[in-house]
């Protein structure tokens, strides 16, 4: 897959098969569509995917703290992996966004990308204000000489699975729910920093991540179930996302114990998967209440881990 970092940057071949979106999450409905793309593109046609960065609402809705599935990174990781010919990645300005219908499609879609069809989800609007519809795109590709192909929800897994919906089940807990959607286990990188070492004191020492990408969503405070590939070997663990209140934490830290690896990780970027939610995080009356939670919490994982593994 070739990746652009504009619009500008793409010189067009024979002709391609466009579609355009945030796509974040890259989730099912989203490889819906993208499986349509590739099916599409027969005599020499190329595949492209438009995107977009920063997020569209970050730059029209002042004051939005909207939090994404992907990083820009994770998002082209996840591109990768469904056989695209071309990503466009633009960055997205009120400039941009005022240009109307008619001149996105006829400077963008025709003289720059050499259209030939587009396939678009049941949804989507597009142009100033987001005021075309399907409609209007199908006038613009008699217009222009393009084919229009929408999606329907009812073909997207008979349900709209949106973004959104993924955003709300990771804030409230429900990582079940919000993997199903997504089709893969919901992922965050981050470095491994030092932090005030507590879970070495209670004999369950993690590794402390920072995450630098302040857009991406993190789940809901509580203990969690997770594996991370370290040095090509799939390790498990359990993971924190909270403030230590038992033992006077103030301050959110995101804090994984891996079962059974010893390796120093200070400095590393690793990739957490998460796989289950454990239970919210509670204050305790005493180090050793918690402690006794901590030996409930990895039997949990343990048996969770086992079984994963048997149903695979």
């Amino acid at each position: 897959m070739k990746v652009f970092n504009s619009i500008d940057d793409f010189t067009p071949g024979n002709g391609t098969v466009v579609t355009l979106g945030t796509f974040d999450g890259v989730h099912t409905g989203h490889r819906k569509i993208i499986e349509r793309l590739m099916q599409s593109a027969g005599a020499g046609l190329e595949t492209l995917l438009l995107t977009f960065f920063p997020h569209p609402r970050v730059v029209l809705q002042e004051g939005s703290d909207i939090r994404l599935l992907n990083t820009m990174a994770e998002k082209c990781e996840l591109l990768q992996q469904t056989g695209l010919d071309n990503l466009v990645i633009h960055p997205f300005d009120k400039n941009f966004s005022r240009l109307t219908a008619e001149e996105f499609v006829r400077d963008i879609l025709v003289a720059k990308f050499n259209i030939r069809k587009i396939i678009i989800g049941h949804d989507h609007r597009f142009g100033r204000n987001r005021t075309a519809d399907i409609n209007d795109l199908i006038g613009f590709g008699e217009t222009y000489d393009f084919e229009v192909e929408q999606i329907s929800s009812l073909e997207i897994n008979d349900i709209s699975i949106s973004s959104t919906k993924i955003r709300n089940a990771l804030i409230s807990g429900e990582i079940a729910l919000a993997n199903q959607y997504l089709g893969y286990d919901y992922f965050f990188s981050g470095t491994v920093v030092k932090g005030r070492q507590l879970g070495r004191q209670l004999g369950y020492p993690t590794a402390n991540l920072y995450i630098s990408d302040d857009y991406k969503l993190i789940p809901a405070i509580g203990i969690y179930v997770v594996s991370s590939f370290i040095d090509g070997q799939k390790v498990y663990g359990m993971m924190s996302i909270g403030t230590n209140p038992t033992v006077g934490g103030t301050s959110q830290t995101i804090e994984v114990n891996y079962f059974d690896f010893e390796k120093d990780l200070y400095d590393r970027e690793i990739t957490v998967s998460v796989l289950c939610k454990i239970r919210d995080e509670e204050k305790f009356g005493t180090i050793e209440m918690l402690q006794h939670k901590l030996r409930e919490d990895k039997e949990f994982s343990l048996s969770y881990i086992g079984n994963r593994k048997s149903e695979s």
